[in-house]
């Protein structure tokens, strides 16, 4: 049988429900009041989302009315803008999207599998578990909408994909290591799932990690020393993720205790989630992937490059979907997409390495 021709997808929305019952839907009046934030007039931004003027209008009246709150303000001179009670739904919205996009995107996979199975038979497929982010949303979105393999994705942290590669739950474990001194400390940390003699690592790219901030960054944050301030409110990743262990060793290179960081416990599970979370204005700055402040409009400050790793069993490596998959990474539809994300460097993609070429360690020293 041929690959599914349908692809299972699932999406958020969130409605409003008065005293009596009725419910108004937010989605569309959530996708109008971002193509007004983009576009400045409620004209362009109907047209945007292909409603007519009078239809948007009444959405846009309705959500007021359901809210006892102006979402527009008008001017000859300015166009159209968004209200500050506007702009604060937005930004909610986009924390929501950004939290559980993940999960809605495993769960699709988890369904598309069970899909699959109710055929008599089934393609070949390969089953990857990842920690969101941008390089790999790409790859799956490509892989997805190209048709060119099942790909099962999970996301997982770094070691708990590395840990189900190691006792065979998965075919490919998506994570990344920073590049200079905190190297070491990230290879001890991953090396007990890491076999020099069964593994391979597909390299994907390198990219930059630092501080998000708002823009023009007014409480003056210019490096990690500045989250012991009992002015700067930060927000981290979720426990077990590799960006928190970052922060820990960046912290902990100062001599600076986690606790003694306004914050550190407030947790989101993705790098937009992290920026939006600044960007609405509920932490002053957060760690994460250079990609997540630029489409969130923060500032950035660069601190650390993780290069970006996807391990595979050696034995297959060889096998018709591996050899699928690394024609779509080392292809010029994805290449392109990563040349054009920002706080990527793709340069090597698709090198497959050993362990000791892709960090100079004798295997006798770090790895089992």
């Amino acid at each position: 049988m041929a690959n599914l021709k349908f692809k299972a997808r699932l999406r958020s929305e969130w409605v409003l429900e008065n005293s009596g019952g009725a419910e108004l839907p937010m989605g569309d009046v959530l996708r109008l009041l971002g193509a007004i934030e983009s576009l400045g007039h409620l004209s362009g931004a109907s047209k945007a989302c292909q409603f007519s003027y009078r239809h948007a209008w009444g959405l846009l009246r309705n959500a007021e009315k359901e809210f006892d709150a102006a979402l527009l303000e008008t001017s000859r001179r300015k166009g159209t803008k968004l209200t500050e009670f506007a702009q604060r739904l937005l930004w909610a919205n986009r924390r929501l999207d950004a939290r559980l996009t993940p999960t809605l995107e495993s769960m699709a996979s988890e369904l598309q599998e069970e899909l699959g199975r109710l055929y008599s038979q089934q393609p070949a497929r390969l089953r990857f578990q990842a920690s969101h982010g941008f390089a790999i949303e790409g790859l799956m979105r490509l892989a997805n909408d190209m048709d060119v393999l099942p790909l099962e994705l999970r996301y997982r942290t770094a070691i708990e994909a590395l840990a189900s590669l190691e006792r065979g739950d998965c075919d490919l474990a998506g994570f990344q290591v920073p590049a200079g001194q905190f190297e070491g400390a990230a290879l001890r940390r991953y090396s007990e799932w890491l076999s020099p003699l069964r593994h391979r690592l597909i390299f994907l790219a390198t990219r930059n990690t630092g501080l998000f901030v708002e823009k023009g960054n007014p409480k003056n944050i210019t490096g990690i020393a500045d989250l012991v301030r009992p002015d700067v409110r930060f927000v981290n990743r979720q426990i077990g993720s590799s960006t928190r262990f970052l922060a820990t060793l960046l912290l902990g290179q100062l001599g600076v205790n986690t606790n003694a960081v306004p914050g550190f416990e407030t947790t989101e599970l993705t790098h937009m989630a992290v920026a939006a979370h600044v960007a609405s204005g509920m932490a002053d700055t957060g760690l994460g992937v250079e990609t997540a402040a630029s489409r969130c409009g923060l500032d950035f400050i660069a601190l650390a490059q993780e290069r970006y790793f996807i391990a595979v069993q050696q034995d297959k490596l060889d096998t018709a979907p591996m050899q699928h998959l690394m024609d779509l990474i080392t292809g010029p539809a994805y290449g392109k997409f990563m040349q054009e994300l920002v706080g990527y460097d793709p340069a090597g993609m698709g090198r497959i390495l050993t362990l000791e070429q892709a960090f100079g360690q004798p295997a006798d020293l770090l790895w089992r």
